[in-house]
């Protein structure tokens, strides 16, 4: 991965031989039971099911759960093969039943897919969960299709363990520019403000979401995964389904953002990965957050609309004040 020629202004996070050697030594194995203070902040490099039993119960406040879709996909050193609807329910079964005793009562879990999964996923969250809602985020990256509708959407199915959870909905609003900013008699704003030039207002969140942007080379959280989530869309989930100091954990980690995030936002986080460059992508980029605690898109605690003229300022100015 790292023999690839790059151009200058390419951000993307990449690991010489010697990170490597560096970041693996803060890698976590399990072959033992273990307190949950032993494994919170850490990366377990590690395949999930040799270490399942292992974990303690009832420590996770909020899970999220990004694996392999439901289709013919490598990653790294490891590949996963497309199966029927039936076998990847089972799939997803055989590793989601045994951490449910780690969720706390009030846990809440958030599940990716896309649709050729998605029958599968609400065929088994069904029956552990109480189903809340299923998110749809536009993911506009790809080529298109001659013969079929282009796919540039995913899904996130959210849970909760029981009726008593978390849910910060003042913490997730979107801020969005104002089209028809209709004012009171009195000549003041009617449900809005200005934000520099331009009329915006604080709306409620939506299952359908419009503003991610899939990292891509000219940004600082861009990594060679192919299939990174956005920090921004995790950020999200995490400040919605938990509080300060909170314990998130990701069990399909991949380059980390999950971590990073958590760890961005003030909860404790517990990841685990199998590829071992991955992990240590995970590691370095952790380290880079103590540091740089933004998270493209969303600032002065708001969620920002894609491509609004005070965000696209605001990107600017930080661009600016992180060069070298």
């Amino acid at each position: 991965m790292n023999n690839k020629i790059r151009a200058p202004r390419n951000r993307t996070v990449t690991l010489s031989n010697s990170e490597l050697e560096v970041f693996a030594d803060n890698l976590l194995h399990l072959d033992k039971r273990v307190k949950s203070s032993a494994i919170i902040n850490k990366t377990i490099n590690q395949d999930l099911f040799s270490f399942l039993e292992f974990l303690p119960r009832k420590f996770i406040d909020l899970l999220i759960v990004d694996p392999p879709y439901n289709m013919d996909k490598t990653f790294n050193s490891n590949s996963f093969k497309e199966k029927s609807i039936q076998d990847y329910a089972e799939w997803i079964d055989s590793f989601l039943k045994p951490l449910i005793p780690c969720l706390k009562p009030t846990a809440s879990i958030y599940f990716c897919g896309d649709w050729r999964s998605s029958t599968s996923l609400h065929l088994v969250l069904s029956k552990y969960f109480k189903v809340r809602n299923r998110i749809t985020w536009e993911r506009e990256k790809g080529r298109g299709s001659k013969v079929n509708w282009k796919n540039n959407s995913e899904d996130i199915w959210y849970c909760t363990l029981s009726d008593d959870f978390i849910f910060n909905v003042n913490d997730v609003k979107v801020k969005r520019k104002v089209m028809a900013p209709y004012k009171e008699k009195n000549g003041m704003p009617k449900d809005w403000n200005y934000s520099g030039d331009d009329a915006f207002r604080l709306t409620f969140p939506s299952n359908i979401w419009t503003d991610i942007s899939i990292p891509f080379w000219s940004m600082a959280e861009n990594t060679d995964h192919p299939t990174q989530k956005p920090e921004k869309l995790i950020a999200k989930l995490i400040l919605a389904s938990s509080n300060p100091n909170m314990v998130v954990f990701d069990p399909f980690l991949g380059s980390g953002t999950t971590s990073v995030v958590a760890k961005k936002l003030g909860r404790k986080y517990i990841g685990v990965e199998i590829d071992k460059h991955f992990a240590c992508l995970a590691e370095k980029r952790l380290q880079s957050a103590e540091q740089n605690l933004e998270i493209q898109g969303f600032y002065d605690g708001v969620f920002w609309e894609r491509n609004t003229l005070m965000h696209r300022k605001l990107l600017k100015n930080n661009e600016k004040r992180n060069k070298p």
